[in-house]
């Protein structure tokens, strides 16, 4: 095949949810947004139900549609972005949980869907989604009288366990959810590996689920073989790439396989990035293009017919080094154009 194959590996995000599971006394959930984080919710979400995950979250209402498909009645599936206008045909058809993150969300939410449920969102100092102490204090009486399913907020910096932000928004948390008979969520997969200050009612792993960082232990889920489309000599002082973006320092043996920005192969990756074959590293040489991506191969002694990006000598985090990135970015980005093959 003349495309990339990527392996994704569902016993592996089953293992990965049981072991971040054991961790807590508390519910364990599952993020799902974004495709499964590129690895498709058709077969990512069933896999996460039958281990055991009851609650979902996704970023939007129309990815909440697609899982509700996917997963059928009986999971909840909720709503990061909470109730936006035109979403309400969308939450009652999917029996979708909205986080209301605003005072106008939590009227407009009321006044479309009398007595659907609904969550809440908190901003504990990441200043993104949720409602702010003021505002929360003004419509912390009359949301409650609703029966929310839970309140939620999230951590800025849990991949950073020292940060002092962690604790502050604990605090913070506690302050605005004191007194009150509502389950509780704060916890990511960086939050979960904070310790059980931080569990609550329930987590809602993501990325770990999914082999990345923070999760040191997560089991790897992904990998990347790109075949080999055409090997050449390159003299000493010959350019590769566009705008000569490499000089060979030597006489080289240069591979060109598939795979490029295109298919979500950052092109910031470029010189610097390596492949690796059999557990030895292959340097890229010049610019990732759209669909083609250069090798030196000049130490191996024989080409194989694939060189692997991501896998077990790579995680996606060690790719997203590569591009001054995250894997998070890496994992989402993965293209269409991929033959994937799904272990079961």
């Amino acid at each position: 095949m003349t495309t990339g194959t990527l392996t994704i590996d569902l016993n592996a995000i089953a293992a990965n949810w049981s072991a971040l599971n054991r961790m807590t006394a508390s519910e364990t959930g599952a993020v799902v947004k974004a495709n499964a984080y590129g690895l498709g919710i058709e077969r990512v979400a069933p896999v996460l139900a039958q281990a055991g995950a009851r609650q979902f979250f996704v970023a939007v209402a129309e990815e909440g549609v697609a899982l509700r498909r996917v997963l059928g009645s009986g999971p909840e599936i909720n709503v990061f972005s909470g109730h936006m206008p035109g979403d309400a045909d969308m939450i009652r058809s999917a029996d979708l949980t909205p986080m209301i993150n605003t005072v106008d969300q939590m009227i407009g939410h009321v006044e479309a869907l009398p007595g659907h449920r609904f969550g809440l969102q908190l901003n504990t100092g990441m200043n993104r989604l949720g409602m702010d102490p003021a505002e929360w204090a003004a419509l912390r009486d009359i949301a409650l009288n609703q029966n929310p399913t839970m309140i939620i907020s999230h951590l800025a910096c849990a991949d950073d366990p020292d940060h002092p932000m962690n604790a502050a928004q604990l605090e913070i948390f506690r302050e605005m959810t004191a007194g009150i008979n509502v389950p509780r969520s704060l916890s990511a997969t960086g939050g979960t590996l904070l310790g059980p200050d931080y569990h609550f009612d329930l987590t809602r792993p993501g990325v770990g689920l999914y082999g990345g960082m923070p999760f040191v232990d997560a089991q790897p889920v992904v990998s990347l073989d790109l075949p080999v489309i055409q090997t050449r000599d390159v003299s000493a002082g010959s350019a590769v790439g566009y705008a000569c973006g490499w000089v060979a320092p030597r006489p080289s043996q240069i591979a060109t396989v598939s795979g490029g920005y295109a298919d979500g192969l950052i092109r910031a990756m470029g010189n610097g990035a390596t492949l690796t074959h059999k557990g030895r590293k292959v340097p890229v040489v010049g610019r990732v293009s759209m669909d083609l991506i250069t090798v030196d191969v000049t130490h191996l002694e024989q080409v194989p017919e694939h060189l692997q990006l991501i896998g077990m000598h790579q995680s996606v985090d060690t790719v997203a080094e590569f591009a001054g990135t995250i894997g998070y970015e890496v994992l989402t980005a993965l293209g269409s154009r991929y033959d994937r093959v799904y272990i079961t």
